[in-house]
């Protein structure tokens, strides 16, 4: 048998020192039916990274983002942002370690971040709930 098709695709962005909790956030994402990229999962050793990275972008259907002290340094997380925003892409920021509040107070932060709906990661639940609604939506 066949697994099913997964029509409705989250891009998964983070730092690598946040890797492990990455990885449950996407188990979590799959329990709700959503094909999740994640880069240490996705992408073979060897492969072209910047390039997997941009066709998985333009494959999806929202980026989330899991924001922490090390993630704010990363470029890469900073480029993924702004690849989503300008495709017009929602960003879901999951806070750990950073609190709204922090984020909005940091001079780099662009505007587009400080605009979003921004989530905990203790209130992730509240996400998931609101994912596996759209991935039910993108199935009928």
């Amino acid at each position: 048998m066949a697994a099913p098709r997964r029509n409705y695709r989250v891009f998964l962005s983070h730092a690598a020192t946040d890797s492990w909790v990455a990885r449950q956030l996407r188990r979590s994402m799959i329990e709700q039916g959503a094909a999740v990229f994640l880069d240490e999962a996705s992408i073979a050793i060897g492969a072209d990274f910047e390039q997997k990275i941009r066709q998985s972008l333009r494959r999806s259907n929202e980026l989330v983002v899991l924001l922490t002290p090390w993630a704010l340094e990363r470029h890469y997380v900073w480029v993924e942002i702004g690849a989503a925003w300008g495709m017009g892409m929602p960003i879901i920021a999951v806070l750990h370690g950073v609190t709204p509040r922090q984020l909005s107070e940091l001079p780099n932060t662009p505007v587009l971040l400080k605009r979003r709906n921004l989530i905990e990661l203790n209130e992730i639940d509240r996400y998931l709930v609101q994912l596996k609604r759209r991935v039910q939506d993108a199935v009928g």
